[in-house]
């Protein structure tokens, strides 16, 4: 099927092309408005201060290589079971599965970012917050840290930070297009009557000498 044979036959069903990804884009603004919640993210950052005891927290000090190696250290704890359960003991929780919790350090500093994404402002201020104050206490403990020190405590975020709305909206657009059109060449490929000169010619092999118009009724 060559291109304009393929925009010939969207012109021809050109309900079907309009109307199923509008439904589609419909149903899914639907859902994305009834169904699912707002998410809401809180951020904080801390730097990780290294122990200036001792020979070896010196050369921590100096070498960044091997302070950058204590940070993605301190990083891993802040997902630990102790520094989770702590925290959540500590805001009272069960545990904090209802949240989303990601953490991301540059490679040339000590500075380690904390994300808390959940569907309560307040709440996920609160865990952000609470994880970086037990992650030094634990740091200070088991590592050669001397303190992991909060550069800006997480603030309540006043606007959601997701679902992305929109784009699930234009995403369920373009499924819905690619849709009917798979749904119009299916149409096309099911349907074996003849309807052009050219394929009565191609079926019986004979060529065509006359055509009989046709007459529309008049009222």
């Amino acid at each position: 099927m060559t291109l304009l044979e393929l925009l010939q036959l969207l012109r021809k069903h050109l309900k079907i092309v309009v109307l199923l990804p509008i439904a589609c884009a419909v149903a899914m603004a639907l859902v994305s408005v009834l169904v699912m919640r707002n998410t809401y993210t809180a951020q904080t950052d801390m730097y990780v201060l290294a122990s200036s005891e001792g020979e070896s927290s010196g050369a921590l000090s100096s070498d960044l290589s091997a302070s950058q190696m204590l940070t993605n250290d301190v990083a891993q704890l802040l997902k630990s079971d102790r520094v989770m359960s702590d925290a959540a003991e500590d805001l009272g929780l069960p545990n904090l599965n209802a949240y989303d919790i990601t953490v991301s350090s540059e490679s040339t500093t000590r500075v380690i970012t904390l994300s808390v994404t959940g569907a309560d402002a307040r709440g996920a201020a609160n865990v952000a917050n609470a994880l970086a104050k037990n992650v030094s206490q634990v740091a200070r403990e088991v590592m050669n840290v001397q303190s992991v020190n909060v550069i800006d405590e997480a603030p309540v975020p006043q606007a959601p930070s997701g679902p992305n709305r929109p784009l699930y909206i234009a995403v369920a657009f373009m499924a819905g297009l690619f849709l009917a059109v798979a749904i119009v060449v299916v149409l096309d490929l099911v349907d074996t009557r003849v309807r052009t000169s050219e394929q009565v010619e191609e079926l019986l092999g004979v060529p065509v000498i006359g055509r009989i118009p046709e007459m529309k009724k008049v009222k």
